[in-house]
């Protein structure tokens, strides 16, 4: 059983900053690739920002420069730090892992992020 548990996320103003954690437990022996997802009202679910497993990172044009994707190995936990924040970064925002042997994905139960005056 693998479990992916999002936190950090809560209401913010614009400009604001927020940073985001998944952590992963379970069953799962290597991950092949880290992502985070969301998801607006009435949108369908996009890539925000993903991370490989050789370190290689790539983000949304609509996030570069003002996200950021880490994450920590030990802890086996990833990462967003979103900076000036702006109201359509308004989404449910979601993690998901890709195992390395099988291929298969994880999601997270999702966290909503609000970007509101």
């Amino acid at each position: 059983q693998v479990q992916l548990v999002e936190s950090g996320g809560g209401l913010v103003q614009p400009g604001g900053s927020l940073r985001l954690s998944c952590v992963v437990s379970g069953s799962i022996f290597r991950i092949n690739a880290w992502e985070w997802y969301r998801q607006a009202p009435g949108k369908e679910r996009e890539l925000v920002a993903a991370i490989t497993r050789g370190g290689s990172t790539n983000l949304a044009e609509s996030v570069k420069g003002r996200f950021t994707i880490s994450r920590d190995n030990a802890k086996n936990a990833l990462f967003l730090q979103m900076k000036s924040l702006k109201p359509e970064d308004t989404a449910v925002y979601y993690c998901k892992v890709e195992a390395l042997i099988s291929s298969r994905s994880y999601w997270g139960q999702g966290t909503q992020v609000t970007v509101s005056s």
